[in-house]
């Protein structure tokens, strides 16, 4: 019986369901092969001849499939229907051939399906395919370029700047959009603008509001009303004129449903809407591909199959009407530019299948297939129809006009199951209702109000609409976004925070550095450029080789001109790029590179392993520092007064603000500095402040049953500490954590003895058995807990003796089973390749004393050393 090969086991145990017991059904997990990370992997003198190695955990899979071939000479490829999903089947071919395993006599054939359900298996299985050589191809030539970039980029980054970790193709265009748009933000300079709003009542007592449009017989523009004063005056042109309603216009408008998902809009959905990321989305998405609810979710597609297209109407008309079902059926067209990639949208396998008969899904499933599922539906229902009503009430003598804008529903169509979300929350007048009113009315004024405004600079981005830009830019693909999101967050290039990205300073050095040197290959249209010679490529267009040869010809040569440069030479155009936002001018008009602590040297950019600072050119003697994005305010980093002759100062430091007693010298080299604690702003420090930090660890007296105790501000946050000296006279210290910072200054004997207390009744040994932050329940396979638990260095995954850390991105509400098992597989396996290691090396280490006995007992830990090694 034929051998049927798939990514994952979830997708295998789904497939074998539907093909039954004439199959052997087998998971490849994912690539099989890679590009080992060392030099020649690509050979650029060797018409780019690629070196391919299967992965340590790959290999054993690969066996598997190889085993199974030996009594059943056929083998099926069934991965995913994209580019990457190609890709696996044809290292999986070249692996098992250069094994062997598939004889000349074997049948090799590829099936493809874009949903795992019975008929679209079974289709898929009766009409066979070769492997797809342009898409894969297209595969290839990414891979290559990927590579080149990163293995020749990232070497020049480590050397010139210290820290960085890493470029790559799209990765590094991707990471200048966020660091951009930081740079808009700082630059951004606000406009004040006013405008004058009414609370108006008709003759029936009715209110509503309305803008004023024109003043003095001119029609109004933004700026026009530019301060308190002129928007006073209009106030009073208002108060001083009686109104009455000079128009009433009504006009149907229609609302359109947005078309079904492909990846990159679900991404942006379900940020807007459940704040996923594109991670999340994606691994969320896969579950639900796998158990079969939603077709394959890596598209550029939004077309939809005829059969679904029939299936959704019948649901609509049979759920809401005949009413919500439009004539015809709605047609959206391809967004991928050639078919082979043009796969179908994003859309529920059964139309009949809601949200609510999926009740044994995991929430964030749920709230996902929900999401799809409406949106589908939405796609092919009626268009909403409404009224919208402009009224505009004036004064007699043409000088006054103010405006009130509403619309009505009449038939609310698609709206009745499915609304986009808005990337930022916008007020928008036309939602707004207004009362029955007809022109010659007279309306009272209930109110006259002028408003302040301020010009507001770009937003940061979200994933989602970083998302959006990159698809507009054709800057990457679907399939990558969510990886590349995630990278630069893994490379602290970027970090997140309440769902917007914020460049670190080492995102901002790299990209400031590629924009200088590399500014070609950071461009965004050379990278849409090139993913549509890559498009070509796929459609079998384009030779692949020859798009890798010229890019590299090109690129080389910029390698090997920044190669020869000092990091010297790189800083000083760095700091001259960057003078602007580094160096702002002063208030008080002085030299904005002069050091605000020592008043002598001249401040420049520097670097370091954590990444680039400001720092003073005075060095050693002032040791002034600030972070790039840091406060470039002079009364920031001060002197806050004089102490028993030394000078206390507050500094902003690499890793945040401190205060500081005097200045090195040769006796005193580093002199004594407190960190501030959490809590504490720059702008609150004064010397009496400072000294009590600099004060720390605080006497707090003799413990009644011996001992002295201290409190003071560690690297895990406030603490008490109660020393006492053994019977050896070593000394032996306790510490217990105290809940408040400030509580340090101020705590008494009798609570730091109630907590010393508590801490020994626990066994001196800290905390109390957390409490998990979430139970998912028993381990599916191994039996056990499986609890999500809140860290020392971030929340994590739990089982048995297994910690396995989430990521920045993934919230611990969010994490599912499934998840967590993939979790917790990942790191055994790690964990478990270096137990492997160390035992076999101690047993060696013990056996050779002992062993006058058998030369026979050292030869197995012989053997075993370089197993070991090779795990």
């Amino acid at each position: 019986m034929p051998v049927v090969v798939v990514e994952s086991p979830a997708k295998a145990k789904t497939i074998n369901k539907y093909l039954g017991d004439n199959y052997t059904v087998l998971a490849s997990y994912g690539h099989v092969r890679d590009l080992p990370p060392k030099n020649g992997s690509v050979d650029t003198d060797d018409d780019f001849a690629m070196k391919w190695e299967i992965g340590y955990d790959s290999r054993k899979h690969v066996k598997a499939i190889a085993d199974a071939l030996k009594d059943d000479n056929e083998l099926i490829l069934a991965t995913d229907p994209d580019r990457e999903g190609e890709a696996i089947s044809w290292h999986l071919e070249e692996a098992l051939r250069k094994r062997k395993a598939i004889k000349k006599d074997t049948p090799v054939s590829r099936v493809v399906f874009n949903a795992i359900t019975k008929s679209a298996v079974t289709e898929a299985m009766k009409n066979p395919r070769q492997v797809d050589m342009p898409l894969v191809e297209a595969y290839l030539a990414r891979r290559a370029l990927d590579y080149l970039v990163g293995f020749n980029l990232s070497p020049v980054l480590w050397r010139k700047l210290p820290g960085a970790k890493s470029a790559g193709r799209v990765q590094s265009v991707c990471l200048r959009l966020i660091v951009e748009r930081e740079m808009e933000i700082e630059a951004f300079n606000a406009r004040e603008y006013w405008s004058v709003k009414a609370q108006l009542a008709t003759p029936r007592g009715q209110t509503f509001e309305a803008r004023l449009t024109h003043l003095a017989g001119k029609k109004l523009d933004k700026f026009d009303l530019e301060n308190s004063t002129a928007a006073e005056l209009a106030v009073q042109a208002v108060n001083s004129r009686d109104l009455t309603v000079q128009k009433v216009e009504a006009k149907p408008a229609n609302r359109n449903p947005s078309p079904p998902f492909m990846t990159s809009t679900l991404q942006q959905e379900a940020s807007r809407k459940f704040s996923f990321g594109a991670r999340q989305t994606m691994s969320t998405a896969q579950r639900l591909y796998e158990a079969g609810y939603i077709t394959y979710m890596r598209t550029d597609g939004i077309d939809m199959a005829p059969e679904a297209v029939t299936a959704a109407r019948a649901e609509i008309e049979t759920r809401y009407g005949k009413d919500y079902v439009p004539a015809s059926p709605r047609v959206y067209k391809n967004k991928a530019k050639n078919a082979q990639e043009a796969h179908e949208c994003i859309r529920p396998t059964d139309m009949s299948v809601d949200a609510g008969k999926l009740a044994r899904l995991e929430a964030d499933q749920r709230k996902l297939y929900d999401l799809i599922w409406k949106r589908t539906l939405a796609s092919q229902m009626e268009q909403a129809r409404m009224e919208r009503t402009t009224v505009d009430v004036g004064s007699a003598d043409g000088q006054i006009v103010m405006r009130a804008t509403g619309q009505v529903v009449l038939f609310d169509g698609f709206m009745k199951v499915y609304e986009e979300g808005r990337d930022d929350s916008v007020v928008d007048d036309d939602d707004k209702r207004l009362p029955q009113v007809a022109q010659g009315d007279s309306t009272a004024k209930n109110s006259i109000t002028p408003d302040q405004h301020f010009t507001q600079p770009p937003p940061r981005f979200t994933e989602a609409t970083l998302v959006k830009r990159m698809e507009e830019l054709g800057i990457g693909r679907p399939s990558t976004y969510a990886s590349v999101i995630t990278t630069i967050q893994d490379r602290e290039y970027v970090r997140k925070d309440k769902n917007r990205l914020f460049p670190e300073d080492k995102g901002r050095m790299v990209t400031i550095f590629l924009l200088n040197f590399f500014r070609k290959y950071v461009g965004y249209e050379f990278t849409a450029n090139l993913e549509e010679e890559l498009d070509d490529v796929s459609a079998g267009e384009r030779n692949y080789k020859n798009v890798l040869d010229r890019f590299w010809k090109d690129f080389s040569v910029a390698i090997a001109e920044t190669s020869e440069l000092r990091i010297s030479e790189v800083l000083d155009v760095l700091d001259d790029v960057l003078a602007p936002s580094l160096y702002p001018p002063r208030e008080d008009g002085t030299d904005p590179r002069t050091c605000p602590l020592c008043s002598e040297g001249k401040l420049h950019l520097k670097t370091s392993k954590s990444g680039g600072f400001v720092g003073c050119g005075n060095y050693p003697e002032c040791r002034y520092t600030r972070p790039i994005g840091g406060d470039n305010d002079a009364n920031a980093d001060r002197v806050l007064g004089v102490d028993e002759g030394d000078e206390i100062s507050l500094r902003s430091g690499r890793f945040g603000p401190y205060v500081q007693r005097g200045e090195p010298t040769e006796e005193v080299k580093k002199p004594p500095r407190a960190s501030l604690p959490k809590g504490w702003q720059q702008e609150d420090m004064t010397l009496e402040k400072a000294l009590t930090l600099l004060s720390l660890p605080r006497f707090v007296g003799e413990h009644p049953d011996g001992g002295i105790v201290h409190s003071n501000l560690g690297r895990y946050g406030p603490y008490v500490m109660h020393t006492t000296v053994d019977e050896d006279g070593k000394e032996q210290k306790l510490y217990a954590n105290i809940p408040d910072v400030e509580e340090v200054f101020t705590i008494g004997m009798n609570r730091a003895v109630e907590v010393i207390a508590e801490k020994k009744a626990k066994g001196g040994r800290g905390r109390t058995v957390a409490k998990p932050l979430k139970e998912l329940g028993e381990h599916p396979t191994e039996g056990g807990p499986v609890n999500v638990m809140d860290g020392r260095y971030g929340p994590y995954v739990k089982w048995a003796k297994v910690n396995a850390t989430l990521s920045k991105d993934v919230e611990p509400a969010d994490v599912t089973m499934d998840m967590a098992v993939e979790l917790i597989t990942a790191k055994a396996a790690k964990k478990g390749g270096r137990k492997k290691a160390a035992p076999k090396k101690k047993v060696a280490a013990k056996k050779k004393p002992a062993a006058k006995k058998p030369a026979a007992k050292k030869k197995p830990a012989a053997k075993k050393k370089p197993a070991a090694k090779k795990a």
